[in-house]
């Protein structure tokens, strides 16, 4: 079984003031592309590109990150 992750971005970046995924991306130092493909789900960011995205909303990672059972 293969975990599913699930992400929070679109939701913190809309109580984030509705930034962009522009604005994101800047913060974190990637592409506005790679932030879509993170936040549909499509990528998968490295450890540290995931606290880094976790820091700029201000939250833990958890808080941004989820990983449920597989099926």
């Amino acid at each position: 079984m293969r975990p599913k992750i699930t992400n929070q971005i679109r939701r913190l970046r809309f109580e984030a003031g509705e930034m962009t995924q522009k604005d994101l991306a800047e913060k974190v130092g990637v592409t506005r592309q790679t932030i879509m493909a993170i936040e549909g789900a499509k990528y998968f960011p490295s450890l540290e590109l995931a606290f880094l995205i976790a820091r700029a909303f201000g939250q833990p990672l958890d808080a941004v990150f989820q990983c449920e059972e597989g099926t």
